[in-house]
């Protein structure tokens, strides 16, 4: 199976520089041409056969584009939404950093009404599982989601330990394209982002 693993494009959250998290803010203008471009390339260049995507609007305004230029159906998921980040989803990082500081919790807990990391990381093992599940070994499947919620999905992928540090970033409609062969975990190219908008 292959996976192509997207992240939306800009979104209005960028320009204002707040946390985004839930906080369900639009891709702007810059953000569509970004999905478009993407879209182009992907139609291009894979057979994808279904398109998994968040239910935020970023999230699923850039698998829209993908959908429409592909004319593969969409298939939105909670699970695939950004970290819950609670109440300083929406708040400027400078006011959030005053209102909310950081706080190390335990793996199962967490503050200011957000999800823990045991949720998150489950989010992805489930989304990882039901791809699996729900898919021939010879498909192309896509998912649009966001940049953390990918963090974990390369956590479960290659099975790292729940609290592992590993960072893997994310540009604006980065593609990160992974093949499952059995056992066989392949990453065949990370962040790649097929324009320069």
């Amino acid at each position: 199976m292959k996976l192509l693993i997207i992240r939306h494009g800009e979104s209005e959250a960028d320009i204002l520089d707040v946390h985004e998290g839930r906080a369900d803010f639009e891709l702007t203008e810059r953000g569509h041409r970004q999905a478009e471009a993407m879209s182009e390339y992907v139609s291009q260049n894979y057979q994808i056969v279904k398109i998994y995507h968040s239910t935020l609007k970023r999230a699923a305004q850039t698998a829209a584009h993908l959908a429409q230029i592909t004319q593969i159906p969409l298939i939105p998921h909670e699970y695939l939404m950004e970290f819950n980040n609670g109440l300083i989803a929406g708040l400027k990082h400078s006011i959030a950093m005053e209102k909310y500081p950081h706080v190390k919790v335990p793996l199962h807990s967490s503050v200011y009404e957000q999800e823990s990391m045991l949720t998150f990381r489950y989010r992805a093992e489930y989304m990882l599982s039901k791809l699996i599940a729900e898919n021939a070994p010879d498909s192309t499947i896509a998912v649009v989601t966001h940049g953390g919620l990918i963090n974990q999905l390369y956590r479960a992928f290659f099975r790292l330990p729940l609290d592992s540090e590993y960072v893997f970033r994310t540009g604006d409609t980065g593609i990160h394209e992974w093949i499952m062969e059995g056992n066989s975990r392949i990453l065949v190219r990370a962040n790649y982002i097929p324009h320069n908008l």
